[in-house]
């Protein structure tokens, strides 16, 4: 008697949806499904280190990501899938996956890919008249603007003139001048390498700056240039000279009109390159430059052959030497540099190095 009793308000409920006791939340309205889970198989891409999440990120990343050419307005899962004429597509989707590997956020993700792909992101850089290391024809030219006192400029400059060597006879190193006004030793140290250029002996003279980078007042940069058996009294006039200036104020007018942040500011065949994006800046530099290559449809020279005994490269990831190391011939950069005056986007130049905005995390499952 009493299931019969019970009988009818339960078809009532039953006919008006309640099949249950709310929970918590407060509100009967279903839960959305949860989203469908992408699975993407591309060739040339090697996923099986990745965890599933790692996967499952990497997966709706390339599939919603359009190609990196124009004339491919396809994802770029779908632009390697079906092997479509451009020839960017998988080497975004190897980016992607490192960066995933890397524990970068979403939008770093996004932010690596159009920092290297995009082509709304490629600027034409003025280099005339500027000091430059490697033939004026090289397909690859990188620009960089650095400030002699900048501790992040000093360690980069050797990776920089690596890659000049590495890939001899293709790539072209440019200097633009960036003294910054909190160094106060920045300005007369430019002052110097232009007077040094006038007498061909630019590099050199960069060389001793940045290697004595604690040692720039005017008796030492004058010792500079006696080691470097400079002409004293044309090297004297040039140091004040208005020409000397104006080549200064020109190099920081072009970096500020690109939207310099802080030093050194690099670009590479017109793409700036985001320090901060990197995890290994000396692997990460060369693959860049390489890629380039291939992607204009060079051969880019053979890496030559390892040292024996020589310590294998730093894993992605590891940490950057600190501004007051010594700069090795391998030495990596700190994520990002020095900033100008007013500027909160980079550290002072006392700053130790900064870690990328959001660094990588341990891989989760």
């Amino acid at each position: 008697m009493s299931l019969l009793r019970w009988m009818p308000p339960l078809l009532a409920l039953i006919s008006i949806g309640v099949t249950g006791c709310p929970g918590n939340s407060g509100s009967s309205e279903p839960k959305p499904a949860p989203p469908q889970e992408v699975s993407v198989s591309l060739p040339g891409v090697d996923t099986s280190s990745l965890t599933p999440r790692e996967r499952r990120e990497w997966a709706a990343q390339v599939s919603e990501l359009l190609s990196p050419c124009p004339d491919t307005p396809v994802n770029i899962a779908q632009c390697v899938k079906e092997q479509r004429a451009c020839k960017a597509c998988l080497p975004a989707a190897q980016l992607l996956l490192k960066q995933v590997k890397d524990g970068r956020s979403k939008k770093e993700r996004e932010d690596a890919f159009h920092m290297r792909f995009d082509a709304n992101k490629v600027k034409t850089l003025a280099t005339d008249g500027s000091p430059e290391m490697g033939p004026p024809d090289a397909p690859v030219t990188i620009v960089e603007w650095a400030d002699f006192e900048c501790p992040f400029c000093r360690l980069m400059s050797p990776l920089l003139e690596g890659l000049v060597s590495r890939f001899d006879g293709q790539v072209r190193l440019v200097f633009k001048f960036y003294p910054l006004q909190a160094h106060v030793h920045g300005e007369p140290a430019a002052r110097a390498a232009i007077a040094a250029m006038n007498q061909g002996k630019f590099w050199e003279m960069h060389h001793l700056l940045f290697e004595n980078q604690d040692k720039l007042e005017q008796a030492d940069i004058e010792r500079y240039a006696q080691r470097l058996k400079l002409d004293p009294v044309k090297f004297r006039a040039d140091l004040v000279s208005t020409e000397t200036k104006a080549r200064i104020e020109k190099d920081k007018k072009q970096a500020e009109e690109v939207g310099l942040e802080g030093t050194p500011l690099i670009y590479i065949n017109g793409r700036e390159v985001d320090l901060q994006l990197l995890t290994n800046p000396g692997q990460d530099l060369e693959d860049w430059v390489k890629l380039d290559l291939e992607l204009l449809g060079k051969t880019p020279r053979p890496a030559p052959p390892k040292p024996a005994g020589a310590p294998d490269a730093p894993a992605s990831g590891s940490t950057t030497p600190a501004a007051s190391a010594i700069p090795a011939a391998g030495a990596t950069p700190a994520a990002v540099g020095s900033a100008p005056a007013g500027s909160a986007a980079r550290p002072a130049a006392s700053a130790g190095p900064a870690q990328p905005a959001q660094p990588a995390q341990p891989r989760k499952p």
